[in-house]
């Protein structure tokens, strides 16, 4: 059950859908990508790992997520793939994150927090 309610929501299934395509992403990609605050996609990252769906780790100041394929899950993720597979919205998102991945950490930071984020 966990794991349908986090799916419920659009920003979570995003995420799903991201990492699925591109394996691990760092928080901030994750925060460009869905246009909200870290404290909002925090939340959303909490309630997928609380559902088993990504798992995280951090090295130094930055959190990497990745996805974590839960125990008799793969029919659900199969059938994702194939439902989504021509979403407009999602497709949007991997060739937003091509561009995303290709801008580093301390950019993206400065970016969203401004200067004082990343001194230089």
């Amino acid at each position: 059950m966990d794991i349908l309610k986090a799916l419920s929501d659009k920003n979570r299934l995003r995420v799903v859908s991201a990492l699925s395509r591109f394996d691990e992403l760092c928080a901030c990609q994750l925060v460009e990508l869905l246009e909200v605050t870290g404290a909002t996609a925090s939340r959303h990252m909490g309630i997928l790992q609380k559902a088993g769906l990504i798992n995280s780790r951090k090295d130094g100041r930055w959190v990497y997520y990745r996805l974590s394929r839960p125990a008799g899950s793969d029919p659900l993720f199969q059938w994702l793939e194939k439902s989504l597979a021509n979403s407009a919205e999602l497709n949007a998102d991997f060739h937003s994150l091509e561009k995303i991945v290709g801008i580093t950490r301390e950019e993206l930071c400065r970016m969203q927090r401004g200067e004082t984020c990343c001194p230089k």
